[in-house]
This record gives C-alpha cells, sequence and structure tokens, in this order.
C-alpha cells in the first residue's frame, strides 16, 4: 500500500469488499474475468480519488455512499481497460495476461459490458441525477477518446494539442469526474467543486504524460506490460510529437516511419532519438506543470490528511517508475 492509500485504509478496504459483492453473477465467466481483473491489484487511483475528496469535505460523517461511488469508478475504468485491451491486442497488462488473451476478445468485451451496466445500475441507487450526467457523460467522453485516438494511430503528423484532447478524453476525464462527483456527493461550496474538478483534470493529464514517457524508458517487470507497445501500436504520442519537431529530417522521417507501420524493429534507433532530443524530459517536464497546477488547487480545501495525501498522490502521479 502506498502512503497516501493509509489516510483512508479503512475506506479502501470496505471498497475492495464492496467490489467483490457488486462482482456477483449467476453467470461463472463473468465472475471469472471480473475477478481475475481485481485480484490484479494495480494502484486504484480512481476510487482513491474518490475517497480522498469525500474525507477532505467530511462527507463520511454524514454517510457511506461515498464507498459506492468510488466502486463505480473503478467498474468504469476496469471496463475501459477490457476494451482497451481488446481494440490494442495487448497481451500483458499489470504483469500478467490480459483477459484477451486469457479468455478471448468476445467474453472481454461482454464483461466490460456487464461492469459498466453494473456501474450504472449503483448508480441508481445513489440516487443522485447530477451523478448520473457527470458520469454518463464522462463514459461517453471516454468513447470519444477512444475512437479519436483509433483514427490518429499510425498518423505521424498528429499535433500535440489533438494529443493532450486525446489524454484528456481517456484518462483526465474519469480523473476529473472522480473528485466532481465525490464533491457533489459531499455538498462542496460551488468554489470547492471547480477547484476539485481542476485537481483531477490536471492529475490525470500528468498520470498519462508519464505512461507516455515509461513507454520509451522503462522496462516490462516494472511497468506490467511491454516496452514499446504504444510504437507497435502507431500511438504518436508526445515524446514522438517533440522528437519529430527537435529532430533533424533524417531522424523526424525515421520516426514518422516507424508511426506508420507500428515497427519495433526501429524501437532502439527510436529511444535513442527521443532521449537525444530531449524530448523524454520534455514530456516530463510537462507532466509535472500538470502536477503542480494539480496541487495549487487544493488551496480551496481545509488542511487535513487528506488534503496532503493528495499532494502526494500528484508527486507519485510524476515521479513513478510504473
Amino acid at each position: 500500500m502506498l502512503p497516501f492509500h493509509k489516510a483512508v485504509e479503512a475506506d479502501f478496504a470496505a471498497v475492495n469488499q464492496l467490489i467483490i459483492e457488486q462482482l456477483h453473477s449467476n453467470v461463472g465467466l463473468v465472475e471469472n474475468i471480473g475477478h481475475y481483473l481485481v485480484e490484479a491489484g494495480g494502484k486504484r487511483l480512481r476510487p482513491l480519488l474518490v475517497l480522498l475528496t469525500a474525507n477532505a469535505l467530511n462527507y463520511p460523517a454524514r454517510g457511506k455512499q461515498h464507498l459506492d461511488l468510488a466502486a463505480i469508478i473503478e467498474f468504469i475504468h476496469t471496463a475501459t481497460l477490457l476494451h482497451d485491451d481488446v481494440v490494442d491486442i495487448s497481451n500483458m497488462r499489470r504483469g500478467r495476461p490480459t483477459a484477451n488473451a486469457k479468455w478471448g476478445n468476445a467474453p472481454s468485451v461482454l464483461v466490460g459490458d456487464f461492469l459498466y451496466s453494473r456501474a450504472f445500475q449503483m448508480m441508481v441507487a445513489i440516487g443522485s441525477m447530477e451523478i448520473m450526467q457527470i458520469l454518463s457523460d464522462t463514459t461517453n467522453t471516454i468513447s470519444e477518446g477512444e475512437v479519436q485516438q483509433l483514427v490518429n494511430a499510425k498518423d505521424p503528423t498528429v499535433s500535440e494539442a489533438n494529443y493532450l484532447e486525446v489524454i484528456y478524453k481517456k484518462t483526465g476525464a474519469l480523473f476529473e469526474a472522480a473528485c466532481d462527483t465525490a464533491a457533489v456527493l459531499a455538498d462542496a461550496t460551488a468554489e470547492q467543486r471547480q477547484a476539485l474538478k481542476r485537481y483531477g483534470y490536471h492529475l490525470g493529464l500528468a498520470f498519462q504524460l508519464i505512461d507516455d514517457a515509461l513507454d520509451y524508458e522503462g522496462d516490462a517487470e516494472t511497468l506490467g506490460k511491454n516496452v514499446g507497445d504504444d510504437l507497435a501500436e502507431g500511438k504518436p504520442t508526445l515524446p514522438l510529437i517533440q522528437a519529430m519537431a527537435q529532430g533533424t529530417a533524417e531522424e523526424s522521417a525515421l520516426i514518422a516511419d516507424a508511426i506508420r507501420e507500428g515497427a519495433l524493429d526501429q524501437l532502439q534507433a527510436v529511444v535513442a532519438i527521443v532521449q537525444r532530443t530531449g524530448a523524454l524530459q520534455y514530456t516530463t517536464d510537462s507532466a509535472k506543470e500538470q502536477a503542480d497546477l494539480a496541487i495549487a488547487q487544493l488551496e480551496h480545501l481545509p488542511d487535513s490528511p487528506y488534503r496532503q495525501a493528495m499532494t502526494e498522490l500528484a508527486h507519485f502521479a510524476v515521479g513513478r517508475d510504473h
């Protein structure tokens, strides 16, 4: 357990138990895949954001629905992972075979659908139309981001602005929604709610920027996924966009060809260019700027161990190696 989890350790344990309970299905395959995903662990940052936000606003003194909301956010995230891995033809996540590698594409997609629908069943039970609106809009935004990323695949002309729009939709939107829905649940002031929403937005961008940098400087055992996956899928992420902008004509052409072809045989050459041009540092610096912007938003919250944990979480997002 990471230090910032400890501030909400009891709540986190309760959410894990709730997730297991809500995975119940009369169809064995649904439970098998669901439990396989849950047991894989992961950082669970999105439900953690719900718990930290709710506690920072003293919501648990009034109720327990923040536990349900945290489980809902995790189900939505897990559903997107199941679908992502099928679309990306991924075979490893969190150091284990993906569900699609283990059971096949069709079961993975259908269990992803089950998790989405279970999340919305739980939303109805919370009984807040405002929370339902936020999360229905968010799942729509995530889907748009997936399609936009698919359109961008193998296109070396994608701009930095276009890339940032995609990572907001695919990652930032759910971080943002985790904070925003918890703020709604806790009856935050308009000022606090806006600040928390911006915190989630900037934190989500920082997190994804580092993820994209790690694809060119991590190792498979630490990352829990294959290094070079983004290049194999022809994803024009910021390290490549910046390397093409700063490299020589020959270097830019090599990277452009590698993106078009999803050519892993050029991975070492691409990594060398990304490092030589300062593109990795540029990506990391961009992530740190986003993390600083996130931390600045926390001034609108009262001082507490939960606010401190949210600061630590932002530092972790940009300092991690996996």
